[in-house]
């Protein structure tokens, strides 16, 4: 690479970690929110919550297909959204995880604070 460095993958990468750290810290707060109610069911929310990061991926991922111009053969469109959802799944699962593992640790942590006399 003639002496030249690369950081597009870097730059990437802390970008991925901002992503699953803000998936975690707002999954935290509306988790809080729904223990507040005294809503009990935050399992599936919490992952849902988070989980959704990659709804608004795939959405967009429309979006700019919509402005390109794309050869109107029929195997194109398969190919691009066929792997945009497979993408977009993965998103949907790891941040999912990370969203739903933080919420668990933050229960454990308030929950576990409490005397009981």
């Amino acid at each position: 690479w003639m002496d030249q460095y690369y950081y597009v993958f870097g730059f990437t990468f802390i970008v991925y970690i901002i992503l699953l750290l803000t998936c975690a810290e707002v999954t935290v707060l509306l988790c809080y929110y729904q223990l507040c109610a005294e809503n009990h069911r935050w399992w599936w929310f919490s992952f849902l919550t988070s989980g959704s990061t990659a709804v608004y991926m795939f959405l967009y991922s429309i979006f700019w297909f919509k402005s390109l111009e794309p050869s109107k053969i029929f195997t194109t469109y398969l190919l691009y959204f066929g792997y945009m959802f497979l993408i977009s799944f993965g998103l949907f699962l790891t941040t999912g995880a990370v969203g739903a593992i933080s919420c668990f640790w933050f229960t454990r942590k308030i929950f576990g604070s409490i005397k009981v006399d």
